[in-house]
């Protein structure tokens, strides 16, 4: 999952962000197993389809938990990620800040199993939704129960990225207004990033912390395996070249991740910034200590993050394909 959540940055204005936000929350329209009686073995479907794809290439987990972020923090969950690139608009999976997503073409055989099933039906962005909480399980996290109803937006939404998404070289600060704008507290912001539990990290994303000269708040021992498996002050981002986010469980959804940042071993600096700042490093003390805790509102954080201001009712469309927008012509169901 690379750098799982490397945030984004830039900051709205603050009229415009806060209205941003208020329209976020709203999660109309949605409600458990909304496919009952459309679909009735559509999440059954996505649930073998992400299980199967985990048993052949365990790094899609990583992949579906990614998504979710990805998609849903900028400005709707409507799988607007999903999208390819047009004469007319550049995707925002291909955009610099989406560096490191991957396994789409998974995704599109999830759909398609779902499509054979019951046509025209269900939606891309509750296939991303779905297959986010199947993976999340795939990986050892808990089981959270997510609402469906979504539909699919129509086009990408790469020019604000910049607008919404933090970074993982922003302040504590900056992320946090970033993830209250769309009702994310704090507790819920240090359970998110604990998803930097699984996965890897690119040296593209880790070298300013070493070259040219070594970030001190690092610890010695770490510094040398980072070292070791980022050789290059400049990476070439398309060489395999990473550091893996937890070297003690790399594929398993937990709390060791916390343990790491009290030991000085986070590898971004958003990681870092969580146990060195007052308002954050309650919680990393917490969920270092009691996983149950992490998990109650790492569930909680991905039930809001999948409900921000979703395209219900008559907005939007059902894709046939999750890569690209129906023809205009198509009716909906």
């Amino acid at each position: 999952m690379g750098t799982v959540w490397v945030l984004l940055c830039v900051a709205l204005s603050l009229g415009s962000f806060a209205s941003a936000g208020n329209e976020s929350v709203s999660n109309g329209g949605l409600e458990m197993n909304y496919y009952r009686d459309s679909c009735p073995q559509a999440e059954e479907i996505v649930q073998e389809q992400v299980r199967l794809l985990y048993k052949q290439h365990k790094n899609t987990a990583f992949s579906w938990l990614r998504n979710i972020f990805h998609d849903c923090f900028v400005e709707s969950c409507d799988a607007s990620l999903l999208l390819d690139s047009t004469r007319k608009s550049v995707s925002e999976k291909e955009t610099d800040r989406s560096f490191g997503l991957r396994n789409f073409r998974y995704l599109d055989s999830i759909k398609e199993a779902v499509e054979r099933e019951c046509p025209g039906v269900v939606s891309c962005a509750d296939v991303l939704v779905l297959s986010a909480r199947d993976g999340i399980v795939s990986l050892g996290g808990p089981y959270i129960p997510l609402k469906t109803g979504r539909r699919d937006g129509r086009k990408s939404r790469a020019n604000v990225l910049e607008m919404y998404l933090p970074d993982h070289n922003d302040t504590i600060s900056t992320v946090l207004t970033r993830f209250k704008a769309i009702g994310i507290d704090t507790p819920g912001v240090v359970a998110l990033l604990g998803a930097h539990s699984v996965g890897r990290t690119h040296c593209v994303k880790l070298v300013h912390r070493l070259y040219p000269e070594v970030d001190p708040t690092l610890d010695a021992g770490h510094v040398e395996h980072m070292m070791k498996k980022c050789p290059d002050a400049i990476p070439n981002p398309k060489a395999v070249q990473y550091v893996r986010n937890d070297r003690g469980t790399p594929m398993k959804l937990d709390n060791n991740y916390y343990r790491n940042l009290m030991d000085n071993k986070g590898l971004l600096i958003v990681d870092q910034q969580l146990y060195a700042d007052p308002r954050t490093r309650p919680y990393v003390k917490k969920m270092a200590k009691k996983q149950d805790y992490f998990f109650d509102k790492f569930a909680k954080a991905i039930t809001t993050l999948s409900e921000n201001n979703p395209l219900t009712g008559t907005r939007g469309e059902i894709r046939q394909q999750c890569f690209r927008a129906n023809k205009l012509h198509l009716n909906q169901k």
